[in-house]
This record gives C-alpha cells, sequence and structure tokens, in this order.
C-alpha cells in the first residue's frame, strides 16, 4: 500500500499482532455470494448499517468467535425494470449492480460501519490460458491495476493505470497452494483492443470489474485487502466471453466458495502477521 505517517504504523503494527476478529467479503453478485452465504449460515440484516433505503445487501453471521460478513451492491432498480436479457436463472430477479462504482460505494460504507480487521473481495473473473489459467483455478492476486483509465499526460497515466499491492499473506499462499497473479480491472465484460493492449503490458493475469475500485478506497482508509478470483472464462480463448461466463458461473462460485472457506479457516485465530 502507499506511505503512512508514524501514527498510522504505529495502528496498523499494532492491529496486526492481535487476533482478527471480523471479516468482510465484498462481492458484486449475488450468484457469487450466496454459496459462502449458505455455508456459514448468514443471515440477511434486515436493518442495515450500511444505510436506508439502499439496495445493498449486508450478511452476517459468527463462525467459532470469527465475525464473518458479505455485502453485495444489491440490484439496479432503473434496469431491472427493463433489462433486455434475462439472468434470472442463476441470479433472481433483477441485474445486479456490477462495476466499479457500486464496488467502491459498499467498500467505503462497509469500512465505515462494520471496521473490519481485513477485506476480502471475493468473485470471478476473466483469464489468460497463455499464463497458465485454467476455468475453474481460484487465484490469490498479489497486486491490481486498471486497464480504461487511458490519461495519456506524464504521471496522470499512472494514476491511471493505479498500480496496488494486495496485502501479503505467504503463509496463506503455501497453505492453500493457490495460484498467484495480477488483476486488471475495468468496467466492461468485453475487452477492446485498447483495453487488451494495456492488460498485457500491465501484465496483467486476470480481468475483472471491481478489484483495482476496491483497492482504492482500502487503500484510502487503510485497511488491508487480499482478492479471491475465480476463473470463469479464458480471455485468450475460443468461446465468446458472455457465453462461456454464464456457462461456468454455477460451477466456478462453487470452487469459488470452497477456497474462501478454507480461506477463514486459515484466518482464524491468527493475527494480520500470520498470513
Amino acid at each position: 500500500m502507499g506511505p503512512h505517517g508514524d501514527g498510522d504504523i504505529e495502528k496498523i503494527e499494532s492491529e496486526s499482532r492481535r487476533p482478527i476478529s471480523t471479516v468482510v467479503f465484498v462481492i458484486a453478485m449475488q450468484a457469487e455470494a450466496q454459496p459462502l452465504v449458505n455455508k456459514f449460515g448468514l443471515s440477511e440484516t434486515s436493518d442495515s448499517p450500511l444505510g436506508k433505503g439502499l439496495p445493498w445487501v449486508l450478511y452476517h453471521g459468527l463462525h467459532k468467535d470469527l465475525r464473518i460478513y458479505v455485502v453485495c451492491p444489491g440490484k439496479d432498480a432503473a434496469s431491472g425494470m427493463h433489462f433486455f436479457f434475462s439472468l434470472t436463472s442463476i441470479n433472481g430477479a433483477g441485474i445486479d449492480s456490477v462495476g466499479t462504482v457500486p464496488a467502491s460505494l459498499i467498500t467505503f460504507a462497509s469500512i465505515q460501519a462494520l471496521q473490519p480487521d481485513i477485506l476480502i473481495n471475493a468473485g470471478t473473473c476473466g483469464a489468460f490460458k497463455v499464463k497458465g489459467a485454467n476455468i475453474g483455478d481460484v487465484f490469490l492476486v498479489s497486486d491490481v491495476v486498471f486497464h480504461d483509465r487511458r490519461i495519456p499526460i506524464p504521471m496522470f497515466d499512472l494514476y491511471g493505470v493505479g498500480l496496488r499491492q494486495a496485502f501479503s499473506t505467504p503463509n496463506l499462499l503455501k497453505e492453500l497452494n493457490l495460484k498467484i497473479g495480477r488483476l486488471s480491472t475495468g468496467d466492461s465484460l468485453d475487452m477492446s483492443t485498447q483495453d487488451e493492449s494495456l492488460i498485457i503490458a500491465n501484465d496483467a493475469t486476470l480481468k475483472d470489474m471491481e478489484g483495482a475500485a476496491v483497492a482504492y478506497v482500502a487503500e484510502l482508509l487503510k485497511v488491508p485487502v487480499i482478492f479471491l478470483k475465480a476463473v470463469t472464462d479464458l480471455i485468450d480463448g475460443d468461446k465468446p466471453t458472455a457465453e462461456e461466463f454464464l456457462q461456468n458461473l454455477a460451477v466456478v462460485t462453487s470452487a469459488l466458495e470452497e477456497t474462501a472457506t478454507k480461506v477463514i479457516n486459515f484466518i482464524h485465530g491468527k493475527t494480520l502477521s500470520d498470513l
């Protein structure tokens, strides 16, 4: 993460020495979140501390003595009235509020209201098979960038890319034997030629629609964040992205839940510095 003042460093060091007690999962789609909600028997919060009159969905529960929250941006009311193709078979009624803006908002609100020790942005992604990715792989993300913030002015170009490190978890990586790679974020499911050239230039393995935005907010508010991304589609494969994504979503979200469960079990009783 970026530079911190002495007081911030002392706070982070102090927090790194006490056991983790609160984990918040930031998850874009209900279909991605539901297996995890079911696994841990989480309950939907009726009187949400995140704000009144908002579509955001918050689940809560305990695993042993670890507080677990799952927050989703919920459905987009406007497009839900007239969406032109249906995800109802996998996703319930309405369209999930995917993308960087909803992800930023729920991350900010969740940190302010729930004060987590660590954030986990979990979800699906596209990936490059040339980088060793396969459908169903779950990656731990090393660092994140944007690929659709093109600002061709010196220094603004670096701001646009927005390179940020995920919280380092070498013991977790070793214990779960996960693949690791850089994640590139943009607000489109498909990939323009400009997007592709930037993704390749930034040496990214994975592509999603939320991660770098979550990292931005986590850095602002000085909360450690890790990313679990499960591959639904191969960017350099021979199937259309949307078709492959929908075809693999159910199976891949199950794989994501299995890995997320292992992560929670590993985190339990540990400090940040143990990860």
